[in-house]
């Protein structure tokens, strides 16, 4: 049995017994470029101390071979203390040092030290990625948060390659026996945690800079800077960009935290690949390559680029500096990281609309996770490693930073940033738990946080706010309000008890001006706790055409619209000329859509009427993204062809219409591309659009539009293997061959799709980018082709789980779960399945039951899409109760639309 999940309990026994010093670790990664070498040799020497002499514990190592083990000079018998992935160490010292040399594997899956080699120019490419516990794949070592120490690496690599990791390079040096190989020294570290050393190796292109600081005591602070790409991307790497944006970050950050940046150099490393957006590596933070624009980019991916570089930036204090002590305690540097992300973009670029992105996109994958039945408090249990990898979700990054945001406004931003300011003078170079981090902002505010905890931080769920409204009648002047009460519906998904929490927000009242603009005419602030929370201060005011509770965004929480409000929004809201209204507006319908409470066609219609107004490119994306989703989830089957068909035709005459060069003509080829991929009506324009005989003024039909109308194509059989091949050879690069993985296995052919299935699920030559691709392609289809499938993806889970990598298993078991369901001879009336006699939900239901012990991380996977796939069952079933002999679509649009307004 594999022992490669570290436990809680076994980690804090290791934690009470030792204190590591420093780790002195050489890799030799010369002979990398080879693709017939495996492995490379790994040497790791570490100085620690044990509180009980004569006692044991063991070491972490995932490798191909351990050569010897040498314990305070004496060798240990390999066969003896090696076992699985763990090294026992017993008769331990006071002071100890353990040397441990090895072959440690190259990997394709993004975990440890992944190889690639570039389509482009055939050149090797090298760097590491371990949260939560992959560093142990690279070099023998301690493989807990808790345990820091300082780190000391050397890299024998070849000469003509870029090196560096964490520390500063000290050292280059030629091998006399090896001209072509070099070796680099690297400073020893500050004391920092396992997971976030790290090592880049390769022809990596490399731009240079430097920012500095004049400090509080005189002196200057100078911070080397660098940023890295794959040469074969350098025409496209605007450095420059980069540079200003990490300057402007390194200013804010340093003053925001009166805390000088504490790791020396700053780099920056875009690579191939990547499982992640980035990661906070010390010194030199590694990001995915696809924030190398090679194709045309939107604004908001400009913006997303910017908030993940400022986010990882505010880890080089939370997270880096200070530490959880275990990933219960994740949310500690996550939450707080895409706080500051957002913050940073807020305080220190031109985007004025980093909050509003933050509402509709963030928020709104916090949202989706929060309704699962797996969410978890923002302190959560995490009781081994499978779960901590689980857990870097939505809860831990976007709902912590939501919940976070609103702990600001509830102290106030200087009580804020004064006890974290405390808090990194307190604790640097160490690490913390929830009580501490309470206990700084606790002395900064003069408040009690417990309560706030136990209620935010410590419970599940999302509370739903909803406005109930007496009104009368005011004479000549309208209606008038009368008593308003708010809301506050928040049961646990886990416990199913009631959880109300406290809320500091704010209700507008929005009314139309001269021009005909839906603006705010008034707001009142209010404190909610409890289920039901009377706004005496509303009282007597005009019944406004929209009362938006929550406004301005201040707390976490869906909205549901009060009657008149909704048939505000659905008649006008391309009318409300507030950027953060219109985007919780359109959250407030979407909420509704996903949560059955009303038909999903309605929203696709919304998007179909007031999207070609929106200015916000970030919330365009977001509702056209949400729409592709209603239709081919949400929709019932019978409607959904003719609502599909409908949305394609809005995209095709709004790509026309937007303005050439645009982001927003950006977005309707995108979403052409994607909505054509199950509606033939626009393959001509597709067709021509490729072949050059269409054009369209100011479209730049590059690499990554291309692939996406090239998706298109074969997902109707109209692409072919010669095609796609032909395609390849004109982009021969990472993401052409992902484009071309995606449009092979997207053909509608049944040994197109048995053949992905056996690569992804048998096969081991896929890369983790790859093996993603193959999945997307395999996933477009129509339900009947993938039905084969079914019971082989239930058959296989557990092999999956135990033969492959964490990240790669999870990829297959979350990607490959038949999701594209329908309800089974479903009719307009209501007659057929329901959403629990599906044949998957039962299934699924039944490989649960009898598998109770099957590991938590994949029975997680497995709970999380079976409920989001009863969730659009039920999404469907709600349109075809509410709908009665003629089909919506088969409405008149102006009739559809006064269903979809009148107030009750």
């Amino acid at each position: 049995m594999s022992n490669q999940n570290l436990r809680r309990d076994e980690a804090a026994a290791r934690s009470a017994l030792i204190t590591t010093h420093s780790y002195d670790v050489s890799l030799d990664v010369r002979h990398a470029a080879d693709p017939e070498t495996a492995g490379y040799p790994s040497r790791s020497a570490i100085t620690f101390s044990a509180a009980e002499p004569g006692a044991s514990t063991f070491l972490d190592f995932i490798a191909a071979e351990v050569h010897s083990v040498f314990l305070n000079g004496r060798e240990l018998p390999v066969a003896d203390v090696v076992d699985g992935s763990r090294i026992r160490l017993d008769n331990l010292q006071a002071e100890n040092q353990v040397t441990v040399t090895g072959t440690a594997l190259f990997s394709t899956s993004g975990e440890g030290m992944h190889r690639f080699f570039d389509p482009a120019d055939g050149q090797c490419y090298l760097y590491t990625q371990y949260e939560p516990a992959d560093a142990r794949r690279v070099f023998a070592n301690f493989e807990q948060p808790d345990l820091k120490a300082g780190f000391t690496f050397h890299v024998l690599a070849p000469s003509h390659w870029q090196v560096s990791s964490n520390g500063a390079e000290t050292l280059r040096t030629g091998l006399a026996g090896d001209p072509a190989t070099s070796r680099w020294d690297f400073a020893p570290t500050p004391a920092m945690s396992t997971y976030i050393t790290t090592v880049l190796a390769g022809p990596y292109f490399k731009a240079e800079d430097a920012w500095s600081r004049t400090l509080k005591d005189g002196s200057t602070l100078d911070v080397p800077l660098a940023l890295y790409c794959r040469a074969s991307m350098a025409a496209s790497f605007d450095a420059g960009a980069l540079f200003t944006l990490t300057r402007n970050g390194l200013d804010f950050f340093n003053d925001l935290f009166d805390f000088p940046y504490p790791w020396g150099k700053y780099e920056q490393a875009f690579v191939p690949e990547y499982n992640l957006g980035a990661m906070e590596n010390p010194g030199l933070v590694t990001f995915t390559e696809s924030y190398v624009f090679t194709s045309r980019a939107a604004d908001s991916q400009y913006q997303a680029r910017a908030n993940t570089l400022l986010h990882e930036m505010a880890h080089m204090w939370f997270g880096d500096l200070v530490t959880m002590a275990w990933w219960d305690d994740l949310w500690l540097k996550e939450s707080f990281a895409d706080y500051m992300g957002t913050l940073g973009v807020d305080r220190t670029t031109g985007w004025d609309t980093a909050w509003v992105n933050f509402a509709s996109s963030r928020k709104a994958w916090a949202y989706v996770q929060d309704q699962l039945p797996t969410t978890h408090p923002i302190v959560a249990d995490v009781p081994d490693l499978e779960a901590a990898k689980q857990n870097f979700d939505g809860i831990t990054y976007a709902k912590g930073a939501a919940v976070l945001k609103q702990l600001v406004a509830y102290v106030g931003f200087e009580a804020f940033i004064a006890g974290s300011r405390q808090y990194f003078k307190d604790h640097a170079y160490s690490n913390t738990t929830l009580a501490e981090l309470l206990a700084a902002l606790g002395a900064s505010s003069g408040r009690d946080l417990a309560g706030w905890a136990r209620q935010w931080l410590q419970t599940s769920g999302i509370s739903t706010l909803s406005a109930e409204i007496e009104e009368y009648d005011g004479g000549g002047t309208g209606p008038v309000l009368g008593t308003v009460t708010v809301v506050q519906d928040a049961e646990d998904p886990v416990t199913g008890a009631q959880e109300p929490r406290p809320h500091r927000l704010r209700i507008g009242l929005y009314n139309r001006d001269a021009a005909g603009a839906l603006v705010r005419t008034g707001s009142v602030e209010t404190d909610l706790d409890g289920a039901r929370t009377a706004v005496p201060e509303l009282a007597g005011m005009p019944r406004p055409a929209l009362l938006l509770v929550n406004d301005d965004d201040l707390s976490y929480a869906k909205v549901r619209l009060d009657p008149h409000s909704e048939a505000t929004v659905r008649s006008s809201l391309d009318e409300l000329s507030d950027p953060m209204a219109r985007a919780l507006c359109w959250t407030a319908l979407w909420d509704s859509a996903r949560d059955a409470v009303t038909p999903a066609a309605r929203y696709v219609d919304a998007v179909e009427r007031f999207s070609p107004a929106e200015t916000g490119i970030g919330v365009l994306l977001t509702v056209l993204g949400n729409a592709s989703t209603a239709i081919e989830r949400y929709v019932p089957a019978a409607e959904r062809d003719a609502v599909r068909h409908g949305f394609l035709t809005t995209a095709a005459t709004e790509l026309e219409a937007a303005g050439p060069g645009s982001d927003r003509q950006l977005a309707w080829a995108r979403t052409l591309a994607a909505t054509s991929r199950y509606d033939a009506g626009a393959l001509d324009l597709v067709r021509g659009l490729l072949d050059g005989s269409t054009v369209i003024e100011g479209l730049a039909v590059d690499a990554e539009l291309r692939w996406n109308l090239w998706h298109a194509l074969a997902a109707h059989g109209q692409a072919g293997p010669g095609q796609l091949d032909a395609e390849l050879a004109r982009d021969n690069t990472a993401a052409g061959k992902s484009g071309h993985a995606t449009a092979l296995a997207a053909r509608p052919d049944a040994a197109v799709k048995a053949a992905a299935w056996d690569a992804a699920v048998h096969g081991t030559a896929l890369s983790n980018q790859l093996l993603s691709a193959t999945i997307a392609g395999f996933s477009t289809g129509a339900a009947a082709l993938l039905a084969a499938f079914i019971d082989p993806y239930f058959e296989c889970l557990e092999q999956v789980w135990a033969g492959r990598s964490i990240e790669i298993a999870s990829r297959i078991v979350r990607g490959l779960y038949p999701a594209g369901q329908d309800l089974a001879g479903q009719d307009l009336a209501g007659q057929g399945g329901t959403p629990d006699a599906h044949a998957v939900i039962v299934r699924t239901d039944q490989w649960l039951a009898e598998h109770p012990d099957a590991p938590r991380a994949l029975r997680r996977i497995i709970i999380e899409q079976r409920s989001m796939l009863h969730r659009a069952l039920t999404a469907q079933a709600l349109t075809a109760q509410a709908l009665t002999a003629q089909p919506l679509t088969e409405q008149p649009l102006a009739q559809r639309r006064a269903w979809d307004v009148s107030p009750s």
